[in-house]
Protein backbone atom coordinates (compact mmCIF):
# COMPACT_ATOMS: atom_id res chain seq x y z
CA UNK A 1 0.00 0.00 0.00
CA UNK A 2 2.69 2.42 0.89
CA UNK A 3 4.63 1.74 -2.28
CA UNK A 4 1.51 2.04 -4.40
CA UNK A 5 0.59 5.26 -2.71
CA UNK A 6 4.08 6.62 -3.23
CA UNK A 7 3.90 5.60 -6.88
CA UNK A 8 0.57 7.30 -7.28
CA UNK A 9 1.82 10.41 -5.59
CA UNK A 10 4.94 10.45 -7.78
CA UNK A 11 2.90 9.96 -10.90
CA UNK A 12 0.57 12.77 -9.87
CA UNK A 13 3.50 15.10 -9.28
CA UNK A 14 4.91 14.32 -12.75
CA UNK A 15 1.54 14.90 -14.36
CA UNK A 16 1.14 18.17 -12.50
CA UNK A 17 4.65 19.29 -13.47
CA UNK A 18 4.09 18.28 -17.07
CA UNK A 19 0.84 20.22 -17.14
CA UNK A 20 2.55 23.26 -15.65
CA UNK A 21 5.42 22.99 -18.14
CA UNK A 22 2.92 22.81 -20.99
CA UNK A 23 1.10 25.87 -19.75
CA UNK A 24 4.40 27.72 -19.34
CA UNK A 25 5.46 26.81 -22.85
CA UNK A 26 2.12 27.95 -24.25
CA UNK A 27 2.31 31.12 -22.18
CA UNK A 28 5.86 31.71 -23.39
CA UNK A 29 4.80 31.30 -27.00
CA UNK A 30 1.91 33.72 -26.45
CA UNK A 31 4.23 36.26 -24.84
CA UNK A 32 6.71 35.87 -27.70
CA UNK A 33 3.92 36.29 -30.26
CA UNK A 34 2.66 39.38 -28.43
CA UNK A 35 6.17 40.83 -28.32
CA UNK A 36 6.58 40.24 -32.06
CA UNK A 37 3.22 41.88 -32.69
CA UNK A 38 4.24 44.91 -30.64
CA UNK A 39 7.51 45.18 -32.54
CA UNK A 40 5.73 44.82 -35.88
CA UNK A 41 3.14 47.48 -35.01
CA UNK A 42 5.91 49.80 -33.81
CA UNK A 43 7.78 49.38 -37.09
CA UNK A 44 4.62 50.07 -39.07
CA UNK A 45 3.93 53.18 -37.01
CA UNK A 46 7.45 54.45 -37.59
CA UNK A 47 7.24 53.82 -41.31
CA UNK A 48 3.83 55.49 -41.56
CA UNK A 49 4.75 58.50 -39.42
CA UNK A 50 6.84 60.32 -42.06
CA UNK A 51 4.06 59.94 -44.63
CA UNK A 52 1.45 61.23 -42.23
CA UNK A 53 3.74 64.07 -41.24
CA UNK A 54 4.34 64.90 -44.89
CA UNK A 55 0.60 64.91 -45.54
CA UNK A 56 0.11 67.22 -42.57
CA UNK A 57 2.88 69.49 -43.80
CA UNK A 58 1.37 69.49 -47.30
CA UNK A 59 -1.99 70.50 -45.88
CA UNK A 60 -0.36 73.30 -43.92
CA UNK A 61 1.56 74.56 -46.94
CA UNK A 62 -0.21 77.37 -48.79
CA UNK A 63 -1.22 76.29 -52.26
CA UNK A 64 -0.27 78.64 -55.10
CA UNK A 65 -3.11 80.84 -56.30
CA UNK A 66 -3.90 81.56 -59.92
CA UNK A 67 -4.58 85.24 -60.24
CA UNK A 68 -4.60 87.54 -63.19
CA UNK A 69 -4.16 86.89 -66.83
CA UNK A 70 -0.44 86.52 -66.47
CA UNK A 71 -0.96 83.23 -64.64
CA UNK A 72 -2.90 81.72 -67.55
CA UNK A 73 -1.55 80.08 -70.66
CA UNK A 74 -0.45 82.87 -73.05
CA UNK A 75 -2.94 83.57 -75.83
CA UNK A 76 -1.99 83.44 -79.50
CA UNK A 77 -0.96 86.89 -80.73
CA UNK A 78 -4.14 87.55 -82.72
CA UNK A 79 -6.35 86.69 -79.75
CA UNK A 80 -4.14 88.70 -77.39
CA UNK A 81 -4.58 91.75 -79.66
CA UNK A 82 -8.36 91.23 -79.80
CA UNK A 83 -8.44 91.15 -75.99
CA UNK A 84 -6.21 94.21 -75.73
CA UNK A 85 -8.42 96.22 -78.10
CA UNK A 86 -11.51 95.33 -76.03
CA UNK A 87 -9.76 96.44 -72.84
CA UNK A 88 -8.52 99.64 -74.47
CA UNK A 89 -11.99 100.60 -75.73
CA UNK A 90 -13.49 99.80 -72.34
CA UNK A 91 -10.97 102.10 -70.67
CA UNK A 92 -11.69 104.78 -73.29
CA UNK A 93 -15.42 104.69 -72.50
CA UNK A 94 -15.14 104.90 -68.70
CA UNK A 95 -12.20 107.31 -68.57
CA UNK A 96 -9.67 104.90 -67.02
CA UNK A 97 -6.46 106.72 -67.97
CA UNK A 98 -4.15 104.24 -66.23
CA UNK A 99 -5.61 101.28 -68.10
CA UNK A 100 -5.62 103.23 -71.36
CA UNK A 101 -1.92 104.06 -71.01
CA UNK A 102 -1.06 100.35 -70.64
CA UNK A 103 -2.12 99.84 -74.24
CA UNK A 104 -0.53 102.94 -75.79
CA UNK A 105 3.18 103.41 -76.39
CA UNK A 106 4.75 106.60 -75.07
CA UNK A 107 5.76 107.49 -78.64
CA UNK A 108 2.31 106.79 -80.13
CA UNK A 109 1.06 108.81 -83.11
CA UNK A 110 -2.70 109.49 -83.16
CA UNK A 111 -4.59 110.62 -86.27
CA UNK A 112 -8.14 111.63 -85.36
CA UNK A 113 -11.30 111.85 -87.45
CA UNK A 114 -11.16 115.65 -87.33
CA UNK A 115 -9.20 117.96 -89.63
CA UNK A 116 -6.29 118.61 -87.26
CA UNK A 117 -2.59 117.73 -87.04
CA UNK A 118 -1.68 114.29 -85.73
CA UNK A 119 -0.96 114.08 -82.01
CA UNK A 120 2.56 112.90 -81.25
CA UNK A 121 3.25 111.14 -77.97
CA UNK A 122 1.10 109.84 -75.13
CA UNK A 123 1.08 113.11 -73.16
CA UNK A 124 -0.33 115.14 -76.05
CA UNK A 125 -2.97 112.52 -76.75
CA UNK A 126 -3.86 112.33 -73.05
CA UNK A 127 -4.59 116.08 -72.86
CA UNK A 128 -6.89 115.91 -75.89
CA UNK A 129 -8.62 112.78 -74.59
CA UNK A 130 -9.32 114.20 -71.13
CA UNK A 131 -10.67 117.45 -72.57
CA UNK A 132 -13.04 115.55 -74.86
CA UNK A 133 -14.08 112.99 -72.23
CA UNK A 134 -15.07 115.76 -69.82
CA UNK A 135 -17.71 116.84 -72.36
CA UNK A 136 -19.26 113.40 -72.90
CA UNK A 137 -21.79 111.37 -70.92
CA UNK A 138 -23.69 108.09 -71.32
CA UNK A 139 -21.18 106.75 -73.82
CA UNK A 140 -21.81 103.56 -75.74
CA UNK A 141 -19.42 102.19 -78.34
CA UNK A 142 -20.04 99.09 -80.46
CA UNK A 143 -17.19 97.45 -82.39
CA UNK A 144 -17.64 95.12 -85.34
CA UNK A 145 -15.87 93.62 -88.36
CA UNK A 146 -12.48 93.38 -86.67
CA UNK A 147 -9.50 92.05 -88.62
CA UNK A 148 -6.05 91.36 -87.19
CA UNK A 149 -2.82 90.63 -89.06
CA UNK A 150 0.36 89.63 -87.21
CA UNK A 151 3.82 89.56 -88.73
CA UNK A 152 6.59 88.92 -86.23
CA UNK A 153 6.61 91.64 -83.58
CA UNK A 154 4.44 93.96 -85.68
CA UNK A 155 0.70 93.77 -86.27
CA UNK A 156 -2.23 95.80 -87.48
CA UNK A 157 -5.85 95.73 -86.45
CA UNK A 158 -8.78 97.40 -88.20
CA UNK A 159 -12.43 97.61 -87.16
CA UNK A 160 -15.64 99.58 -87.56
CA UNK A 161 -17.36 101.36 -84.67
CA UNK A 162 -20.68 103.00 -83.79
CA UNK A 163 -20.70 105.73 -81.16
CA UNK A 164 -23.75 106.97 -79.26
CA UNK A 165 -23.87 109.26 -76.26
CA UNK A 166 -24.15 112.86 -75.19
CA UNK A 167 -21.70 115.65 -75.97
CA UNK A 168 -22.18 118.90 -74.03
CA UNK A 169 -25.56 117.54 -72.90
CA UNK A 170 -26.85 116.96 -76.45
CA UNK A 171 -27.46 113.58 -78.12
CA UNK A 172 -24.62 112.67 -80.44
CA UNK A 173 -23.80 109.74 -82.67
CA UNK A 174 -21.06 108.85 -85.12
CA UNK A 175 -19.64 105.90 -87.02
CA UNK A 176 -16.29 105.20 -88.58
CA UNK A 177 -13.22 103.05 -89.04
CA UNK A 178 -10.08 102.72 -86.93
CA UNK A 179 -6.79 101.13 -87.90
CA UNK A 180 -4.17 100.39 -85.26
CA UNK A 181 -0.51 99.56 -85.81
CA UNK A 182 0.97 97.61 -82.91
CA UNK A 183 4.38 96.47 -81.80
CA UNK A 184 5.30 93.79 -79.28
CA UNK A 185 7.58 95.40 -76.73
CA UNK A 186 8.90 93.45 -73.74
CA UNK A 187 6.39 90.71 -74.56
CA UNK A 188 3.37 93.05 -74.60
CA UNK A 189 1.44 94.45 -77.56
CA UNK A 190 1.14 98.25 -77.53
CA UNK A 191 -0.38 100.72 -79.99
CA UNK A 192 2.16 102.85 -81.87
CA UNK A 193 -0.23 104.34 -84.46
CA UNK A 194 -3.95 105.00 -84.24
CA UNK A 195 -5.70 106.28 -87.36
CA UNK A 196 -9.43 106.97 -87.08
CA UNK A 197 -11.76 108.00 -89.91
CA UNK A 198 -15.34 109.17 -89.54
CA UNK A 199 -17.86 107.72 -91.98
CA UNK A 200 -21.39 108.91 -92.75
CA UNK A 201 -23.73 107.72 -90.04
CA UNK A 202 -25.82 104.70 -91.05
CA UNK A 203 -29.34 105.69 -91.92
CA UNK A 204 -31.89 104.14 -89.59
CA UNK A 205 -35.54 104.22 -90.59
CA UNK A 206 -37.48 106.04 -87.86
CA UNK A 207 -41.15 106.96 -88.24
CA UNK A 208 -41.61 110.73 -88.30
CA UNK A 209 -44.29 110.47 -85.64
CA UNK A 210 -41.80 108.83 -83.25
CA UNK A 211 -39.43 111.84 -83.32
CA UNK A 212 -40.72 114.87 -81.40
CA UNK A 213 -40.04 118.24 -83.07
CA UNK A 214 -36.63 119.64 -82.22
CA UNK A 215 -35.31 116.36 -80.78
CA UNK A 216 -33.34 115.15 -83.80
CA UNK A 217 -29.99 113.80 -82.50
CA UNK A 218 -27.03 115.90 -83.46
CA UNK A 219 -24.32 114.04 -85.38
CA UNK A 220 -20.84 115.31 -84.64
CA UNK A 221 -17.56 113.92 -85.89
CA UNK A 222 -15.29 112.88 -83.04
CA UNK A 223 -12.19 114.91 -82.38
CA UNK A 224 -8.77 113.70 -81.19
CA UNK A 225 -10.30 111.34 -78.67
CA UNK A 226 -12.72 109.73 -81.10
CA UNK A 227 -13.65 106.09 -80.52
CA UNK A 228 -10.57 103.95 -80.83
CA UNK A 229 -8.32 106.98 -80.84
Amino acid sequence: MHSAERYGQGSGRRTFLQNCAGRWRRAGRAVAAAALAVLWLGAMALSAAPGAQNQKNNKNQKQPEITGLGSLVPLPDAQAIELMVSQMLGAWQIGDVEMLHKHYADDVLVVSGAWEPPLQGWKNYLRAYQAQHARTQSIRLDRRNTYVKVQGDTAWCTYQWDFNGQVDGNPSSAAGHTTLVLQKRAGTWVIVLNHTSVAPAPQRAVPASAVPPGSQPEIRPPSASSPGA
